[in-house]
């Protein structure tokens, strides 16, 4: 299996759990004070949504690359 096919079959996979999740989401710590010895940090979730364009275009693409032939 040739790099082509696996980036086509990665795309088709990241397409089609974005279109099925819509997004992902991650904690962020940051320092807010520091006095002396005790430090005071806050945790934000950040949320990231991934458009459903996307989604469709990278399992387009995903499938173009598996389908039409590379000449070598």
């Amino acid at each position: 299996m040739n790099a082509l096919k696996i980036v086509g079959i990665a795309l088709i996979i990241g397409g089609g759990l974005g279109l099925a999740y819509g997004g992902f989401s991650y904690t962020k710590e940051t320092t807010q004070a520091q006095v002396g010895p005790l430090e005071l940090t806050v945790q934000d979730r950040e949320t990231v949504n991934i458009p459903v364009w996307a989604g469709v275009a990278s399992i387009l693409v995903g499938a173009l690359l598996l389908v039409v032939p590379r000449g070598t």
